[in-house]
């Protein structure tokens, strides 16, 4: 009977583990939308603040701010967002691939690559592995604010005032859908221009912009890409809750396979062990009778 408690054990374990990814799996799905909802909150924003930069650069062709202006790259940075949890599949690891993909590429045309890392994993990940680290912002909660991620954003547009960089990209995953997110990369400065003919732009430059169209400039590019961080923050976080459901829905279905197969060996042990004892007393009581 040792080795029936020690199955018995083993399917006990499984269950329990069972019921905390299965908990953990309608956390994740509560979450989901409240996630959905913060990310497309942020879209408009971000989208709108895109448009009046054009409008406004399109007003003033002779001014050019430095983080519209493209340079040769010789030095770029890569601010990446990931989670500051794990159980949720390959979600970082995906994206994590991408980001070495990209420094790779640019470290074979003798480019060197700066990093800011937004998120536990991230940084967890990329001291282990190596790397010019700036700076690095954890542990944002269910709710990640701008102020958090100020700082962190700060020292990459400070690099590249100083043109310490030429380049500055961020990294995060995409939400596409509730089974399917896929990382990302784009690029943050310099700040491409929208409809650089100037078409669909023609009819808005009768603004009157307070104070002049310059000086607005500057302050709006600055909460431009503030914008963009937080959106991709805000979408990370929508792909961790959405991975993590599917991985611990996954999980508690392996459980369950996993405790169906244990059973049927208990199941089996259980009976051969009944066969000999009832062999046992067959065969005692047919020695007593002789």
């Amino acid at each position: 009977m040792a080795g029936d408690k020690e199955i018995l054990n083993k399917i006990r374990s499984v269950k329990n583990m069972q019921k905390i990814t299965s908990a953990m799996e309608m956390v994740a799905a509560s979450k989901i939308k409240k996630a959905q909802d913060q990310m497309n909150a942020s879209v408009p924003y971000a989208e709108r603040i895109r448009r009046v930069i054009s409008h406004l650069g399109a007003a003033n062709p002779d001014y050019k701010h430095p983080f519209l202006n493209e340079r040769e790259i010789n030095r770029v940075g890569i601010i990446v967002i990931a989670t500051d949890r794990g159980l949720c599949g390959g979600l970082n690891v995906n994206l994590f691939k991408k980001v070495i993909s990209e420094i790779a590429t640019y470290q074979k045309e003798n480019i060197d690559v700066d990093l800011v890392l937004i998120g536990a994993k991230a940084v967890q990940f990329f001291k282990r592995l190596g790397g010019n680290v700036l700076a690095t912002a954890t542990h944002f909660g269910d709710q990640p604010k701008v102020n958090d991620l100020i700082g962190a954003i700060k020292i990459m547009l400070d690099s590249y005032n100083d043109e310490k960089i030429d380049k500055l990209l961020i990294a995060h995953n995409e939400f596409v859908s509730t089974m399917s997110q896929k990382p990302e990369i784009k690029t943050l400065l310099p700040v491409g221009i929208l409809d650089e003919n100037g078409d669909s732009l023609q009819s808005h430059w009768d603004y009157i912009y307070e104070p002049d169209a310059i000086d607005l400039l500057d302050g709006v590019l600055m909460r431009y890409i503030e914008s963009q961080v937080y959106r991709g923050a805000t979408e990370n976080f929508a792909c961790e809750m959405a991975a993590k459901m599917v991985a611990m829905k996954s999980a508690t279905d392996n459980a369950g396979d996993i405790i169906d197969k244990l059973q049927l060996v208990y199941n089996k042990a259980r009976q051969a062990s009944i066969t000999q004892e009832i062999s046992e007393i067959v065969g005692g009581a047919a020695a007593v009778s002789e």
